[in-house]
């Protein structure tokens, strides 16, 4: 994409996106694969080292099946981008979104018809020892765990949709799609939302006072319902006896196209979900500012340095500067 096609790039709906992408916007190829999908979900930034950690959608192998791939793409400045490692890992089936955890990645697993869905820590170098830290709900086995987030009390929140089964690579869902939270230090796991078609991507405001979850239900395997939801809602993180619960759900945005999939805040509330036209930006009151029109749409996307997103569009990754003021919430670079 270049300068001549910029108006179909950044399109405008509120002066207040002005101020997002700064005067000189900028979007770059970094790499392109028509190969293999294999830039789909994840999008986990290491600011010291420049690595991004990213995970493929589904393709077959020399063998025929169904597989996803982690790969870890270098993004050290003043040297071409190149993906350095493709990482192979016998306990994380079909992994999904990611998250910074411990010095390492937190990944969502979706599992496989006889390995396992859950959350597995990777580390973030060679030899990448990997670890399950939760991989059922009090014995019962997760559906597809597909996105986390981790909150300051060191908890982890993620959604469990029934996406493998949909798919055909996982069992009859024996939960029903839900979010949950996890709490390392005591080991105590909880659902605290359900009544959601299709749980999906999840991110805190930067007060960690919203819990945002969108809600993919409009595609479920092959088929796509457009009278089903493809929307974002926001809840309330509220305390009772001493514990988080969520309240007051409310429904924030609905995407115009296609699904709203991954989603992050900037350090200014502003909501970013990656939808089928590219990325939407919401105000933290729910207005639409604008949106980064990206050709097939983006599932996922993190934030980099000082206004820095990194875009995945299956076959590319694409990298966009706004304004050096944005900062990204998870992060806050």
């Amino acid at each position: 994409m270049t300068a001549e096609n910029a108006a179909d790039i950044w399109r405008i709906y509120n002066p207040a996106f002005n101020e997002i992408l700064g005067p000189k916007p900028t979007i770059g190829l970094l790499l392109q694969n028509d190969e293999i999908p294999f830039a789909h979900e994840a999008g986990v930034f290491f600011p010291d080292t420049g690595e991004l950690f990213i995970t493929s959608n589904q393709f077959d192998d020399e063998n025929g099946q169904k597989r996803v791939q982690i790969s870890k793409v270098l993004l050290e400045r003043g040297n071409a981008p190149a993906i350095s490692e493709s990482i192979d890992c016998d306990l994380i089936h079909m992994a999904n979104g990611g998250v910074n955890y411990d010095g390492g990645i937190l990944f969502c697993a979706q599992g496989s018809a006889n390995r396992p869905s859950g959350l597995f820590k990777m580390q973030h170098a060679p030899p990448y020892h990997t670890e399950p830290i939760l991989t059922d709900y009090l014995g019962r086995p997760f559906n597809s765990v597909n996105d986390v987030v981790i909150h300051p009390d060191g908890a982890i929140w993620f959604t469990d949709p029934s996406y493998g089964h949909d798919q055909g690579y996982r069992p009859k869902p024996s939960l029903p799609n839900a979010v949950y939270r996890f709490d390392p230090a005591t080991k105590s796991v909880r659902a605290v939302a359900d009544g959601i078609g299709r749980p999906n991507g999840i991110c805190f405001s930067p007060d960690f006072g919203t819990v945002y979850i969108t809600d993919t239900d409009q595609v479920r395997g092959p088929s796509t319902d457009y009278s089903r939801v493809a929307s974002i809602y926001a809840f309330e993180v509220a305390e009772s006896h001493g514990q988080p619960f969520l309240a007051n759900r409310r429904l924030f945005a609905m995407a115009d196209t296609g699904i709203p999939d991954g989603i992050k805040c900037d350090t200014k509330g502003n909501v970013y979900s990656g939808c089928g036209d590219g990325i939407n930006v919401w105000s933290p009151g729910g207005v639409l500012l604008g949106k980064i029109l990206i050709p097939g749409g983006i599932a996922n996307f993190c934030f980099g340095h000082r206004g820095e997103i990194f875009a995945l569009n299956e076959n590319r990754l694409w990298r966009l500067q706004l304004d050096h003021h944005v900062n990204g919430a998870l992060l806050g670079i």
